[in-house]
């Protein structure tokens, strides 16, 4: 019966072994320096120069084509930062965190940062705007085993009234619901809250966020179209509830022990 060997030292077997672990080893770097296409090149904090280019580490620059015909590159080759964040260094060294020097909620620093995204519509495969309330997605409705948001009352991280939900946005590529439009009083502004950053009491019949003070739903960043909601909206929007997470009160900020 064959043994399967080569010489007297390397067989079938070490050979498929080796040639795993160097397959392996190129495939997590291959995935490590596709990694740097997102975020890079990066600012040296300390000096603030920018490391361009980097033949081993980062990758050249792919162009990707989008739907919506624009192209573009990453890793950017002029990348622009924002250097007008209202924050300060907690310590002088490298790596140290930001407090925001302004207004906590909107000051960009920490869980409310956000990054500059398109100021366009996320569009489906056919053309149509992804996130819309249910009043222009009417072939969409809340399933009838589960509690509908329409017309409960919001209430924020101190049991007061914040709103009332006056419609659902749905995702029309995931069929999912994305946010809750709310009505703050009677005919006042309309804003969006995320449904992640809430929870809808089915027995209760109403909409709770832990995320946000009630008078802080009218802080919300708003939408030029009331109908669609675009990539640097929900950016803005998104970063307001997370930044509430941790500074919608000060002992949030403080340790819990």
């Amino acid at each position: 019966m064959p043994r399967g060997e080569i010489t007297g030292y390397i067989d079938v077997a070490q050979i498929t072994l080796y040639a795993f672990w160097i397959f392996f080893a190129g495939l997590v770097f291959w995935l490590r320096r596709e990694d740097r296409r997102e975020g890079y090149p990066l600012e040296a904090e300390a000096f603030g120069r920018l490391k361009t280019t980097d033949p081993v580490l980062i990758p050249r620059a792919k162009a990707f084509h989008l739907s919506n015909g624009i192209t573009k590159f990453a890793p950017a080759p002029d990348p622009a930062y924002d250097a007008d964040v209202a924050s300060r260094k907690r310590e002088p060294w490298p790596g140290a965190p930001y407090d925001p020097t302004d207004n906590p909620m909107t000051d960009r620093v920490g869980p409310g940062s956000w990054a500059n995204r398109d100021n366009e519509h996320d569009k489906t495969f056919d053309g149509q705007n992804r996130i819309v309330p249910l009043r222009v997605a009417d072939h969409f409705v809340v399933h009838e085993d589960g509690p509908n948001p329409i017309g409960m009352t919001v209430f924020g991280a101190d049991r007061q009234v914040a709103g009332t939900v006056s419609d659902v946005w749905i995702d029309r590529g995931e069929c999912l619901v994305r946010y809750y439009e709310v009505e703050l009083g009677a005919g006042g502004k309309h804003v969006l809250m995320p449904a992640t950053f809430c929870k809808v009491g089915r027995l209760s019949k109403t909409v709770k966020s832990e995320a946000l003070l009630a008078e802080q739903f009218a802080g919300i960043p708003g939408m030029a179209d009331p109908d669609s909601v675009t990539l640097q909206e929900e950016e803005r929007i998104v970063a307001y509830f997370g930044a509430g997470t941790l500074y919608a009160t000060p002992y949030r900020a403080e340790p819990m022990l």
